[in-house]
């Protein structure tokens, strides 16, 4: 009778520090997934700010204000307007063989 006192014994020692390490470990991961959740949390709320800030600078005022600054762009006016006109592929060998003859 011993004996089996001291087996089931130990098995209660065993199933107590077992029945401890997986609450520290559940505790543990929980903590661990409450961060990532907080983490997530932050990574939205940063790709909010973002995504209302590139609409922000997306304006075509905006656009416009940074073509002409930056990039010292202006608006086109029918003085500076150049039109150029599409040639086929028969107009050029018409030309081609215009310019032969007159050679």
């Amino acid at each position: 009778m011993g004996r089996l006192n001291f087996v089931l014994l130990l098995a209660v020692l065993a199933s107590a520090l077992y029945l401890v390490r997986t609450q520290y470990e559940s505790r543990r991961l929980y903590v661990e997934l409450e961060k990532a959740a907080a983490q997530s949390r932050k990574i939205e709320t940063e790709n909010d700010r973002l995504k209302v800030e590139k609409r922000a600078e997306a304006t075509p005022l905006k656009i416009e204000k940074l073509a002409k600054e930056r990039l010292l762009m202006r608006t086109t006016t029918p003085a500076i307007t150049e039109y150029v006109k599409y040639k086929s592929a028969a107009d050029v060998a018409a030309a081609a063989v215009q310019k032969a003859q007159h050679e």
